[in-house]
């Protein structure tokens, strides 16, 4: 059967696995994200203690 053959179809398989893992993966991620999270001013607040009416 033909289609067991591995030599025509796993050279454009790897090829085009290398195209994707490799030069894909660098042109993403050179991109830039244009929401930067910017670091909001975190401050911890003691937590107010409860106030047990029947104790």
């Amino acid at each position: 059967m033909p289609q067991l053959n591995p030599g025509p179809w796993f050279a454009i398989f790897f090829l085009s696995w290398a195209v994707f893992m490799f030069i894909l993966t660098f042109k993403v991620s050179k991109l830039n994200n244009l929401n930067e999270p910017t670091s909001q001013n975190i401050k911890k607040n003691e937590p107010e203690s409860w106030n047990w009416p029947w104790i």
